[in-house]
Protein backbone atom coordinates (compact mmCIF):
# COMPACT_ATOMS: atom_id res chain seq x y z
CA UNK A 1 0.00 0.00 0.00
CA UNK A 2 1.60 3.53 -1.28
CA UNK A 3 1.36 5.79 1.47
CA UNK A 4 2.01 9.77 1.76
CA UNK A 5 2.71 12.05 3.55
CA UNK A 6 3.12 16.05 3.57
CA UNK A 7 4.58 17.92 6.14
CA UNK A 8 6.70 21.69 5.57
CA UNK A 9 3.14 23.61 6.05
CA UNK A 10 2.01 26.94 7.37
CA UNK A 11 1.96 30.48 7.39
CA UNK A 12 4.18 32.84 5.85
CA UNK A 13 4.24 36.24 4.70
CA UNK A 14 3.62 37.60 0.82
CA UNK A 15 7.02 37.57 -1.23
CA UNK A 16 7.88 34.43 1.85
CA UNK A 17 9.03 31.33 0.88
CA UNK A 18 8.27 27.76 2.10
CA UNK A 19 9.42 24.04 1.23
CA UNK A 20 7.06 21.27 1.59
CA UNK A 21 7.84 17.71 1.31
CA UNK A 22 6.20 14.65 0.33
CA UNK A 23 7.73 11.16 1.94
CA UNK A 24 6.39 8.31 -0.18
CA UNK A 25 6.40 4.44 1.11
CA UNK A 26 5.04 1.10 -0.27
CA UNK A 27 6.00 1.57 -4.54
CA UNK A 28 6.11 -1.50 -5.59
CA UNK A 29 7.22 -0.56 -9.10
CA UNK A 30 10.81 1.39 -9.06
CA UNK A 31 8.92 4.01 -11.46
CA UNK A 32 6.59 6.25 -10.21
CA UNK A 33 5.68 10.29 -10.30
CA UNK A 34 4.70 12.44 -7.59
CA UNK A 35 2.32 14.77 -8.40
CA UNK A 36 1.63 18.15 -6.62
CA UNK A 37 -1.99 19.64 -6.07
CA UNK A 38 -3.38 22.48 -4.27
CA UNK A 39 -7.14 23.13 -3.24
CA UNK A 40 -8.26 26.30 -2.01
CA UNK A 41 -11.52 26.71 -0.54
CA UNK A 42 -14.79 27.29 -3.07
CA UNK A 43 -12.42 26.22 -5.99
CA UNK A 44 -11.41 23.23 -7.85
CA UNK A 45 -7.85 21.20 -7.62
CA UNK A 46 -5.16 22.28 -9.48
CA UNK A 47 -1.74 20.77 -10.63
CA UNK A 48 0.92 22.67 -9.60
CA UNK A 49 4.02 20.61 -10.57
CA UNK A 50 5.07 16.53 -10.88
CA UNK A 51 8.42 14.78 -10.64
CA UNK A 52 9.58 11.84 -12.38
CA UNK A 53 11.58 9.63 -10.35
CA UNK A 54 12.93 7.44 -13.80
CA UNK A 55 14.12 10.04 -15.70
CA UNK A 56 13.95 13.18 -13.95
CA UNK A 57 11.94 15.08 -15.42
CA UNK A 58 9.69 17.83 -13.98
CA UNK A 59 6.71 19.66 -15.05
CA UNK A 60 4.91 23.51 -13.75
CA UNK A 61 1.60 24.81 -14.16
CA UNK A 62 1.42 28.25 -16.13
CA UNK A 63 0.38 29.76 -12.10
CA UNK A 64 3.43 28.71 -10.24
CA UNK A 65 6.39 28.37 -13.19
CA UNK A 66 9.52 30.44 -12.14
CA UNK A 67 8.47 30.56 -8.33
CA UNK A 68 7.90 26.82 -7.42
CA UNK A 69 10.72 24.01 -7.57
CA UNK A 70 10.42 20.50 -7.49
CA UNK A 71 13.02 18.88 -6.41
CA UNK A 72 13.50 14.81 -4.90
CA UNK A 73 16.01 12.46 -2.45
CA UNK A 74 15.44 9.20 -4.18
CA UNK A 75 17.22 7.48 -1.94
CA UNK A 76 14.85 8.42 1.04
CA UNK A 77 11.81 8.67 -1.47
CA UNK A 78 11.13 12.35 -0.69
CA UNK A 79 9.98 14.94 -2.92
CA UNK A 80 10.26 18.52 -2.42
CA UNK A 81 8.46 21.55 -2.88
CA UNK A 82 10.40 24.71 -2.93
CA UNK A 83 7.82 27.70 -3.26
CA UNK A 84 9.61 31.07 -3.09
CA UNK A 85 7.84 34.25 -3.69
CA UNK A 86 4.45 33.40 -2.73
CA UNK A 87 1.14 35.48 -3.10
CA UNK A 88 -1.95 36.25 -1.88
CA UNK A 89 -3.11 34.04 -4.48
CA UNK A 90 -1.42 30.66 -3.63
CA UNK A 91 -3.02 29.83 -0.11
CA UNK A 92 -4.36 26.30 0.23
CA UNK A 93 -4.48 22.92 1.05
CA UNK A 94 -1.58 21.36 -0.82
CA UNK A 95 -1.38 17.67 -1.50
CA UNK A 96 0.69 15.35 -3.12
CA UNK A 97 -0.40 12.45 -4.73
CA UNK A 98 1.65 9.48 -6.55
CA UNK A 99 1.40 6.94 -9.71
CA UNK A 100 3.47 3.61 -10.12
CA UNK A 101 4.81 2.61 -14.01
CA UNK A 102 6.03 -0.49 -15.36
CA UNK A 103 8.64 1.58 -17.39
CA UNK A 104 10.22 5.03 -17.83
CA UNK A 105 7.68 7.46 -17.59
CA UNK A 106 7.86 11.22 -17.88
CA UNK A 107 6.20 14.38 -16.44
CA UNK A 108 3.22 16.24 -18.51
CA UNK A 109 0.32 18.23 -17.41
CA UNK A 110 -0.99 17.20 -14.01
CA UNK A 111 -4.08 16.29 -13.74
CA UNK A 112 -5.49 14.51 -11.01
CA UNK A 113 -7.27 11.27 -12.67
CA UNK A 114 -3.54 10.43 -13.38
CA UNK A 115 -2.75 9.78 -9.80
CA UNK A 116 -3.81 6.60 -7.88
CA UNK A 117 -2.80 7.63 -4.29
CA UNK A 118 -2.75 10.53 -2.26
CA UNK A 119 -1.80 12.30 0.78
CA UNK A 120 -3.44 13.99 3.32
CA UNK A 121 -2.87 16.92 2.75
CA UNK A 122 -0.94 20.35 4.29
CA UNK A 123 -2.24 24.08 4.58
CA UNK A 124 -0.35 26.70 3.38
CA UNK A 125 -1.98 30.47 4.61
CA UNK A 126 -0.25 33.31 2.89
CA UNK A 127 -0.69 36.58 4.95
CA UNK A 128 0.93 39.66 6.46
Amino acid sequence: EVRLVESGGGLVQPGGSLKLSCAASGFISPHYVIGWFRQAPGKAREGVSCFSNSDGSTYYGDSVKGRFTVSSDNAKKVVYLQMNNLEPEDPAVYLCAAREYGGTWSCGPVLSYAYDDWGQGIPVTVSS
